[in-house]
C-alpha cells in the first residue's frame, strides 16, 4: 500500500477485523468501495480413514509447547484433533483455519512459551466458516502480518520448537520432495512450503514434517517413488524434509544417508508397492 501512487479499499461488513501490522488508516485511503457480500464458505472436508491415521502418528511427534505452521488441506489440519492433551502450543502459520481456531478454545494453543510474539497467534492469511469468522473478529490474541514477514525464514527461525507440517504430491527415495507438479504439469504454486522448511530446520528443536497417504489414485499409484517424474520440481529439497509420515508409519530422515533414507521410506510404502 505505502508503494502505490492511488489507494482503493474494499470494504465488507462481513470481514473480521483483525489485529497485527495488517491496519490501514482512513487518512491513508483514496477511495472507498462497499461490497458487503457473505464470505465464501470453506469448511474442511470429511478426513479419510488414514488421514486420522497419519494425524495421530504427527500428534505422538509434535511436543507440548510447539508452535504450530499447518499447511493447506484437509491432511495437514488432520492432526489437530489429536492435539487435544497437549499443552502451551503456539500458532506461527501461513494459513490459520478452523482446526487451530478449535484448539484455541480448548485452551490448547495458548502462545504462551513461545519467544516471538508471545501469546499472540500469528498468521498471514485465513480460511474457513462464519463460525471461524466471528472467532477471529477483534480478538486480540490473533495477529496478522504480512506474508513477506511470517514467511521469512529469519523470523520463523526464532521460533524455538517450530513445528511445520505441509503435504506433497510424491517424494522419492532419497527424500527429494514434488509438491506442485502432477501429471506433465504445474499443479500447484510452491506456497510457504520452503521457507518454512528451512526456518523450521534452524529453529532450535525445530521440525519440518511432511504428512501423505502413501498411494493416489485410488490407490494405483505409490506416493513414494525410485525416482521423481520426468521433468517434476523439487519443493522441498532432500536435506529439509525431516519426517515423512504415512498411514503406515513415520520415515525419520534427518541425518540419514541416502540407503538409510531409502530404507526408511519403503518402510512407510504401501504394502502393494
Amino acid at each position: 500500500a505505502s508503494l502505490a501512487k492511488t489507494l482503493i479499499i474494499e470494504v465488507n461488513k462481513n470481514m473480521p477485523r483483525v489485529f497485527g501490522s495488517s491496519m490501514i488508516h482512513i487518512s491513508e485511503v483514496d477511495a472507498v468501495v462497499e461490497n458487503h457480500v457473505p464470505l465464501m464458505q470453506q469448511s474442511m472436508p470429511r478426513a479419510r480413514e488414514e488421514d486420522a491415521v497419519i494425524g495421530r502418528l504427527i500428534s505422538e511427534i509434535v511436543s507440548d509447547n510447539a508452535v504450530l505452521q499447518l499447511g493447506i488441506g484437509t491432511l495437514p489440519n488432520a492432526i489437530c484433533p489429536f492435539l487435544a492433551n497437549h499443552k502451551d502450543l503456539g500458532v506461527h502459520t501461513e494459513l490459520f483455519g478452523p482446526g487451530m481456531k478449535e484448539l484455541i478454545v480448548k485452551g490448547v494453543i495458548t502462545g504462551r512459551t513461545k519467544t516471538v510474539h508471545p501469546r499472540k497467534h500469528v498468521f498471514s492469511v485465513a480460511y474457513g466458516t462464519d463460525d471461524t469468522f466471528a472467532f477471529m473478529d477483534d480478538n486480540p490474541s490473533l495477529a496478522s502480518f504480512p506474508s513477506d514477514y511470517v514467511m521469512d525464514p529469519k523470523i520463523i527461525a526464532q521460533n524455538d520448537n517450530m513445528v511445520s507440517v505441509n503435504s506433497i504430491i510424491q517424494v522419492d527415495l532419497t527424500g527429494q520432495c514434488n509438491a506442485d507438479y502432477l501429471s506433465g504439469h504445474m499443479f500447484s504454486g510452491t506456497g510457504g512450503q520452503l521457507d518454512f522448511a528451512l526456518g523450521a530446520s534452524i529453529a532450535p528443536k525445530g521440525k519440518f514434517i511432511i504428512a501423505m497417504p502413501s498411494t493416489a489414485n485410488g490407490g494405483n499409484i505409490s506416493r513414494i517413488c525410485a525416482l521423481l517424474a520426468a521433468g517434476a520440481t523439487v519443493t522441498t529439497p532432500r536435506t529439509l524434509a525431516d519426517d515423512i509420515v504415512t498411514e503406515s508409519g513415520v520415515a525419520e530422515l534427518r541425518g540419514q544417508n541416502l540407503r538409510q533414507r531409502a530404507k526408511a521410506l519403503i518402510a512407510i510404502c504401501h504394502p502393494d508397492f
